[in-house]
């Protein structure tokens, strides 16, 4: 009994371990350059590290709408998770140790 009760903790944190791991998000400072919106899709330009990217929104949609120039915090979120049928992130003011408010959920085009 005794053995089994530790097979089973030992299982247990294996599994907390993996799924912590699977749903991790990366974190990223990113610098928004401009914003536009065309034909009610909201575009966000931004920096990330030396990379140019969109970010896209459907104008009126719950988080979506155009950023003023900054700095930002984005978090990738992992696949299946958010509104858009692409690779969704979210945008929050703040820095990567302490994100203070979410600003919005947008799709990147790379």
């Amino acid at each position: 009994m005794k053995q089994t009760v530790s097979l089973f903790a030992v299982l247990l944190a294996a599994v907390i371990v993996l799924a912590t791991q699977t749903l991790a998000q990366d974190k990223t400072q990113v610098k928004v350059k401009s914003s536009e919106v065309v034909t009610g899709v909201v575009i966000v330009h931004i920096q990330k590290n030396t990379k140019s990217l969109d970010l896209q929104c459907n104008e009126g949609a719950g988080g979506c709408k155009p950023l003023p120039s900054g700095n930002y915090l984005m978090v990738e979120l992992p696949k299946g998770y958010g509104m858009y049928d692409c690779k969704n992130v979210e945008l929050y003011q703040g820095d990567a140790d302490k994100p203070d408010k979410k600003i919005g959920d947008y799709c990147m085009v790379e």
